[in-house]
């Protein structure tokens, strides 16, 4: 008898410089290499009071690194060192460089310390883009 159930598709992971402008739904998995704090308010209007966090963190694996913009709770995982596994990445512009990002239809996990080592001399965040609009004719 054929299983008419269908499965959970088993996620392709993509690596860092596989990663363009524009693309989203990216699963990967990524080591921490630097976190910073770039932004911390407090809002206190609405009913309970929230703090708004954004850092911005190195991540990368054994292909290349990128910037990741944490927000509020990702914030907390992103420690320097750990291996995190983002899910249903996206890539945001942000002043013609690439930046990553997880939003509210994503995940970021703390995972399993990876083996690889960082390949630091590949940043794909210091590419700049320039947006060139094509015109068919």
């Amino acid at each position: 008898m054929a299983d008419t159930k269908q499965g959970l598709r088993k996620p392709v992971f993509t690596k860092v410089d596989q990663l363009r402008p524009g693309t989203s739904g990216h699963t990967l998995i990524a080591k921490v290499v630097d976190s910073k704090m770039v932004m911390q308010r407090g809002r206190s209007d609405g009913p309970q009071p929230r703090q708004m966090r954004i850092a911005e963190c190195l991540v990368g694996d054994e292909t290349g690194m990128i910037i990741f913009t944490a927000r509020n709770d990702q914030v907390d995982l992103m420690k320097e060192g750990s291996t995190i596994i983002l899910r249903n990445a996206k890539i945001d512009m942000f002043k013609g460089s690439m930046r990553l990002a997880v939003d509210k239809w994503g995940r970021v996990e703390v995972a399993e310390p990876a083996t690889f080592t960082v390949k630091e001399d590949n940043n794909l965040s210091l590419i700049e883009y320039e947006l060139v609009n094509v015109v068919v004719e």
